[in-house]
């Protein structure tokens, strides 16, 4: 199937005005920016010659901190399924549909992953193995990078990060993920933004921890998406390291690989 990158999965309508990229990140950004209205037009019917299937189908999670005197005993009893998609014309209506980070409530988490991921937890098999890139973001500037990493990730921009003298098949799919070999899924697993009461957070997951080569290969690639500044500080933890500590984003390895000029 062919590969759809994030520039043909841009809406049909006028395209959002951008933040300059320089503001994005939580190293320089002090003011926020207003999200523009969407003028998403419906979809065509199903069939129709102008739908553009996606090379996998992604599933969106909600989960929010329970509220006072709620108690959830188990991470898992917050996260709530939103909506499946498998093509550019199913995913627009959903994704404005949703209301973006900077409205959501601390503390609340959206999670893009796999549908051959049962759960968007570290315990799922196909995330166990693997581990997450995080970047911390100053309130008011989540929702373009959001939108960016999103459409970077559905939008096949990660593929070339395992080469297939590695190993993988950069171009398989996980929907019959459980006839396949490990070797052959594709690395990334998903992706997330957590809001919360001073900053908010994004993370890239991919599937193989231990392989540094291929997750140097994913931090590259979310500076290009990202267009990050030089300044931007990039995170690194495993999920094992995660389920060992009881947490996300606590204890990961500060990044200090110097941003290429390339």
């Amino acid at each position: 199937m062919t590969s759809f990158t994030s520039t043909r999965l841009t809406q049909p309508s006028q395209a959002r005005s951008r933040l300059p990229s320089s503001k994005h990140f939580s190293t320089s950004v002090t003011a926020s920016a207003d999200r523009p209205a969407s003028n998403e037009k419906s979809p065509p019917p199903n069939g129709s010659p102008n739908i553009h299937p996606l090379r996998n189908t992604w599933v969106f999670w909600f989960r929010q901190q329970r509220a006072p005197g709620n108690k959830i005993t188990n991470y898992e009893e917050g996260i709530k399924r939103i909506s499946a998609f498998s093509s550019v014309e199913s995913f627009w209506p959903l994704w404005t549909h949703l209301s973006p980070p900077s409205a959501l409530q601390p503390t609340t988490d959206y999670l893009l992953f796999h549908q051959a991921i049962r759960r968007p937890v570290w315990e799922d098999p196909l995330n166990i193995t693997g581990g997450k890139w995080i970047i911390r973001l100053k309130k008011g500037v989540a929702d373009r990078i959001w939108e960016d990493l999103v459409l970077a990730m559905i939008g096949d921009q990660f593929d070339q990060c395992r080469s297939p003298e590695e190993g993988g098949d950069v171009s398989a799919s996980w929907e019959d993920s459980s006839d396949q070999g490990s070797s052959e899924l594709p690395e990334i697993c998903g992706c997330t933004i957590s809001v919360r009461q001073s900053e908010d957070i994004v993370s890239l997951w991919n599937r193989v921890d231990g392989d540094v080569k291929v997750r140097e290969r994913i931090r590259d690639t979310i500076r290009k998406v990202l267009h990050l500044p030089p300044t931007t500080i990039m995170e690194y933890k495993s999920n094992n390291d995660s389920m060992q500590d009881n947490s996300s984003f606590r204890n990961s390895a500060i990044d200090r690989t110097p941003l290429s000029a390339s």
